[in-house]
């Protein structure tokens, strides 16, 4: 991270955010949920009916009209559009429902709706057999569900298999031509933040061409929350899911990979606490984090200046003055506190970096 730089005789600095790596336009993801489809077990975490509000678990979407309802029967340039396959293993299922997906799947692409298909799917399913199953068909991107690579906390997870499994279907999928995602989780038991923060470093080192951070909830219906109930798990905070997300965000943006999502998308069923029992959900979750990040970077900038007792202006790009705010103008209230200022405005400059922050003596 760029130190901030202090304007020659001018009570003002300038700190840089990592720049965010995220391509400028991402393609339009149609999701389609299959709850627990071709998973082997339930992980601790997992209740896919809960988290997607889908009863069933081995649905027959019907792929034509959910891609027509999603874009309101007006398709976008179909390159732009990707059918996603969530909720469960998809590469666990049998070989015929595999096939016959994609094949629907396929039609779309024919018909110009959609241009390509991604999905996710357990690190040890993915083998050579079941890849030349999907082999010359409409799949472009596979998401990974790596979650962890401490072996001990994927136990303690019930994941079932290894983070060295994670590794080995990274490489395939390299050697096969597809983009790779992977989806990391936050929070899991047997976790800390030593492990967290190492688990994110393995997983940047295989380099994938995007990731996804999750925080653990206790969801009802899960093993976990069982262990919830009887005090032997106790999740992260909202407060401390943001913090830990933050430092996540930047290990990766440093290296160069975006993340994609950091957070569950939001639900009625993720906001009703009969469904969600407990843990860092917020359906802004996102936007927390990078207020989190602005706020880390504009505390180093204002050690940097003889602020207190005084009036300070921030600058930034208009896509960013949200997250400089903070939910709630937090940011200003706490800023304001932590360093004696007696006020805080702010400015927009749409022609500056949107990673830049300028903070002058006002």
């Amino acid at each position: 991270m760029t130190p901030p730089m202090v304007a020659p005789g001018a009570a003002a600095v300038s700190i840089d955010l990592p720049p965010n790596p995220a391509p400028t336009r991402r393609p339009t993801i149609v999701p389609v949920f299959l709850p627990h489809a071709g998973c082997p077990h339930r992980c601790a975490f997992c209740n896919q009916e809960t988290i997607t509000g889908q009863a069933g678990r081995d649905p027959v979407p019907d792929l034509p009209a959910l891609v027509a309802r999603f874009l309101h029967q007006q398709p976008p340039s179909p390159r732009h559009v990707e059918l996603a396959f969530y909720g469960g293993n998809f590469l666990g299922q049998p070989r015929h429902r595999i096939q016959s997906l994609l094949a629907a799947a396929q039609d779309l692409v024919r018909q110009g709706w959609i241009g390509s298909v991604r999905f996710s799917t357990r690190p040890d399913s993915i083998d050579d057999q079941r890849l030349q199953w999907i082999a010359g068909g409409p799949v472009r991107t596979v998401e990974v569900g790596g979650q962890s690579m401490d072996d001990a906390v994927l136990s303690a997870a019930g994941r079932g298999h290894s983070a060295r499994d994670t590794v080995l279907a990274v490489g395939r999928l390299r050697q096969a031509g597809f983009r790779v995602g992977i989806q990391t989780m936050i929070g899991l038991p047997g976790q800390d933040e030593r492990s967290a923060l190492l688990s994110a470093g393995r997983f940047a080192a295989l380099k994938p061409d995007f990731v996804r951070i999750y925080p653990c909830l206790v969801i009802a219906g899960s093993p976990l929350a069982s262990a919830y109930r009887r005090g032997i798990f106790k999740p992260l905070s909202l407060d401390a899911a943001v913090v830990a997300c933050a430092r996540l965000w930047r290990l990766f943006a440093r290296r160069h990979i975006p993340v994609i999502r950091m957070g569950l998308q939001a639900s009625a069923e993720l906001s009703d606490n009969a469904h969600r029992l407990a843990g860092p959900y917020h359906p802004a979750f996102g936007h927390l984090v990078f207020s989190e990040l602005c706020r880390e970077a504009l505390a180093r900038g204002l050690r940097r200046l003889p602020a207190a007792g005084r009036a300070v202006r921030i600058t930034a790009h208009p896509r960013r003055l949200s997250q400089v705010r903070g939910l709630a103008n937090a940011n200003l209230i706490a800023l304001t506190n932590r360093f004696a200022l007696t006020g805080i405005r702010i400015s927009s400059d749409p022609d500056g970096p949107c990673h830049r922050l300028r903070i002058a003596l006002d």
